[in-house]
């Protein structure tokens, strides 16, 4: 055959397949998905057809496989059973007029009511609250339940290892899920698996990457809570990882870089609730359910004065159907009469919670965002500066966190009654891509907590200021909108 023919042959075959490519993505990424993700996933095949296909073909799907959203489902339907006893009066005085419609939202996204009568005190110190949560281990009789997104077996975390290592001596079960991808990608991660076997903690992986043994879902759908929960009398959630504070990676050695973080610890019938989302977990992974390991939700009454806040404990996830985080987020924005502070090391919105954000500005809200002035990943943080300039237009009061620390806590407060901490990120990925867990709390006393948790963020942050960012170079300028562009990748 004539070589120019077979040339030519060659190239109509490739403008075939490459204008196939193109007239399928057009086709099939924008169903079901934001026009923000579809964009970018239609910009990625447009300029890199046959790379982009594979990496849509791995990272397209944002859901988890189907046997696993199954038990989400038959989860929910358990939970909500379980959880039917538990009643919140929602006539309270005290509550501001919109959080029961919110409430209501959160119970039928995650089927887990608002429960009177609990305690909540923060814990803003990184060693504290490893020591505190150790020593709540210490005092374990039944059970006790942990959950990481990162764990890891090092001096900082050597206690909280010890007293788990103690109550397993003492008879009591000792349960422990962590991610597969995050905890295997950290430094010394055979020497923490080592030590788990040693001590008798039963593990599993979260979310576990295993093709080979017939384990696999999107490799970044990761499931990002931090909870423990001690005989059902009291548990930890919050921002922080099991791991010391700089994450023993050699990169961040080096940049002296420490994660400042917030927990918050919790007595009271939500800590039933708590531990019913790491029983649905180790359930999801394990396919064992336990029904023995739980509380009932009035055993363990908090004691004093203490026990005036009402808490939800709302998780989210590709499990669910709606982004229930997201949901909760814009409602709590969108129903801010004074103020709202926002507290997020990745804060990369949607589309609605930009015009949420913005719209409280309009309405004459006070409207606060911390952030961390330097960045640990840098896709992500140039993301976050793509925003600025509009948050600053728009009457947004930015304060940077001071290096060498990254501000790595998870909180938002409404006026001077409602908050919310959790593990959730305010970006697409915790929106869309992780599991996570957020405790809604209603209670003045709570808010001041936080109110004095912000204030020294305030204290020690720099504000930034619209004139100062308007001097920003054209080549940041250029790197912050190209990740501003394919941040929508999901």
């Amino acid at each position: 055959m004539d070589q120019v023919l077979v040339t030519n042959l060659i190239w109509i075959f490739a403008v075939v397949v490459d204008l196939s490519i193109r007239i399928a993505a057009v086709i099939i990424i924008p169903r079901d998905r934001k026009p923000s993700a579809a964009m970018a996933w239609l910009l990625a095949v447009f300029l890199i057809p046959f790379a982009g296909v594979v990496f849509f073909l791995l990272l397209g799907s944002s859901k988890l496989p189907r046997k696993r959203r199954a038990k989400q489902a038959a989860i929910n339907a358990m939970i909500s059973k379980a959880s039917a006893h538990l009643h919140t009066d929602t006539t309270a005085t005290e509550w501001p007029p919109w959080l029961a419609s919110i409430t209501v939202m959160n119970q039928n996204l995650g089927a887990i009511p608002m429960v009177a009568g609990n305690a909540a005190h923060l814990i803003d110190d990184y060693e504290r609250s490893i020591t505190d949560m150790a020593a709540e281990i210490g005092k374990a009789t039944n059970f006790v339940h942990v959950e990481f997104y990162i764990v890891s077996f090092d001096s900082t975390t050597r206690e909280f290892f010890a007293a788990m290592e103690a109550a397993v001596t003492r008879g009591v079960i000792v349960r422990l899920l962590l991610d597969h991808v995050a905890s295997v990608r950290t430094v010394g991660h055979k020497q923490t698996l080592a030590e788990l076997d040693r001590i008798g903690v039963r593990w599993s992986f979260m979310l576990p990457v295993q093709p080979l043994h017939g384990k696999y879902q999107r490799p970044d759908l990761r499931n990002h809570r931090k909870l423990v929960v001690v005989d059902g009398r009291v548990a930890f959630m919050g921002s922080q990882n099991l791991i010391d504070r700089s994450y023993n990676a050699p990169k961040n050695i080096k940049r002296g870089l420490k994660w400042q973080e917030l927990m918050t610890r919790v007595t009271g019938p939500v800590v039933s609730t708590i531990n019913v989302v790491f029983l649905s977990d180790w359930y999801s992974e394990t396919d064992e359910l336990i029904t023995n390991e739980q509380a009932p939700a009035n055993q363990f009454p908090p004691m004093g004065n203490e026990a005036d806040l009402d808490c939800q404990v709302v998780p989210s996830g590709p499990g669910f159907a709606g982004e229930n985080n997201l949901r909760l987020f814009l409602a709590l924005v969108h129903a801010a009469e004074e103020r709202a502070i926002i507290t997020s090391p990745y804060f990369v919105p949607d589309e609605a919670m930009m015009y949420a954000i913005t719209s409280a500005c309009q309405r004459g809200v006070q409207v606060q965002l911390f952030v961390s002035e330097i960045g640990d990943q840098g896709p992500v943080f140039h993301a976050q500066r793509s925003y600025y300039a509009e948050l600053l237009g728009a009457g947004v009061r930015i304060f940077m966190y001071p290096p060498p620390y990254i501000l790595h806590a998870k909180h938002l407060s409404i006026d001077d009654t409602v908050a919310v901490i959790g593990s959730s990120n305010m970006d697409i990925r915790s929106f869309s891509l992780d599991l996570e867990i957020s405790l809604l709390v209603q209670g003045k006393s709570f808010v001041a907590q936080m109110r004095q948790v912000e204030a020294g963020y305030r204290a020690i942050s720099r504000e930034l200021t619209a004139d100062e960012w308007s001097k920003q170079p054209l080549r940041s300028t250029v790197l912050d909108g190209i990740a501003r562009l394919t941040s929508g990748l999901q």
